[in-house]
């Protein structure tokens, strides 16, 4: 889990060093064109070398209205804080509507692509909100370092993904360690430490701007977070996992990854409009300067309060017994009863 966890974040953080090396030589676009040939040898990966899995019990069909509820919920939202002034309201009520829709539909399926009767386990919903928080505020970090760094510190696109090296390196050297870690004291130390350090980071963060240091300003901040984020991803997706028995542990994966990213949507989207950023930020190296002031003020906060949210809601002790399908299947038993 701890090597799954870190390949991943690892992939995330280095996601600026090789957009910022695309851009400089290549061109933006091919931001997007690169991940063509990318899925299609993934595809042909998985297609020879994993081995399929699927449930036991009989097929429904796909539940077309969740996935589209749940798409208009999404989309009505996000438009709605980018976009507050020009149809934001109406979009905003078409998304919370759908929401609504969303949850009704999903109650009365039979396949649900939700199911709701997941979260009535106190550790699955603790470790889900727990995951929009800190998934969130690493999103909002991730999306207003770099622009920061280029547009107000002056760096050039692929200095800022060199900038930011030390947190890739980071995350994939210690996720292992963290994963074991985890499977020796249980998730919540790791994942309330690993909170407070990325809260600090950002803190730290306040200090980078037009005459910033790299050794003495930003440096600290990417490797506080880089040693933060590997205490936290192994110790959640593990805590997820366990909380379900493993017939479920596809659509209990599933609903975390969503959970992570639809964090990281919303939190994009709303932190420009919540650190009065005017659209013509990028042009503007000193308002953007007090907005990202404000962002890692907000960002902090998540992370501190997923940490809290993760020390009252994640049980204590080591997850090992939890790996055992009969330990995990009586705890869910007496959940659902």
């Amino acid at each position: 889990m701890g090597w799954w966890s870190g390949l991943s974040g690892t992939a995330g953080a280095a996601g600026p060093l090789v957009g910022g090396a695309l851009v400089d030589a290549a061109g933006w676009r091919w931001v997007f064109l690169v991940n063509v040939p990318i899925a299609i040898v993934i595809a042909a990966l998985l297609a020879r070398h994993v081995p399929e899995s699927r449930d036991g019990r009989p097929a429904h069909r796909f539940d077309v209205a969740g996935a589209l509820l749940a798409a208009v919920g999404l989309g009505g939202v996000t438009y709605a804080l980018i976009q507050p002034f020009d149809g934001g309201w109406t979009a905003a009520a078409v998304g919370l509507l759908a929401f609504a829709g969303f949850v009704r539909v999903e109650r009365r399926s039979q396949a649900p692509m939700l199911p709701l009767g997941l979260f009535t386990s106190r550790q699955f919903s603790a470790a889900n909100l727990a995951s929009f928080f800190l998934y969130g505020a690493l999103a909002g970090f991730i999306f207003f370092l770099p622009m920061q760094l280029q547009l107000t510190v002056g760096y050039a696109p692929l200095a800022t993904g060199l900038a930011l090296l030390p947190l890739t390196v980071l995350t994939l050297a210690l996720s292992a360690r963290a994963g074991a870690l985890t499977a020796r004291i249980g998730p919540r130390v790791p994942l309330a430490a690993g909170s407070l350090c990325c809260a600090v980071a950002l803190l730290l963060a306040i200090r980078v701007g037009a005459q910033s240091s790299y050794l003495t300003d930003v440096l600290p901040v990417v490797v506080l977070t880089g040693i933060g984020i590997p205490l936290i991803t192994p110790p959640i997706t593990t805590t997820v996992l366990s909380a379900v028995p493993d017939t479920r542990a596809g659509i209990a994966s599933a609903v975390n990854n969503g959970v992570a990213r639809a964090a990281g949507l919303v939190v994009v989207a709303a932190l420009p409009l919540l650190a009065g950023l005017p659209q013509d930020a990028a042009d503007n190296p000193a308002t953007l300067d007090r907005g990202f002031d404000v962002a890692m003020l907000i960002c902090a906060g998540m992370f501190l309060l997923g940490g809290l949210v993760a020390w009252l809601g994640v049980p204590v002790g080591d997850t090992h017994h939890l790996s055992s399908r009969a330990a995990v299947s009586r705890c869910w038993t007496r959940t659902v009863r």
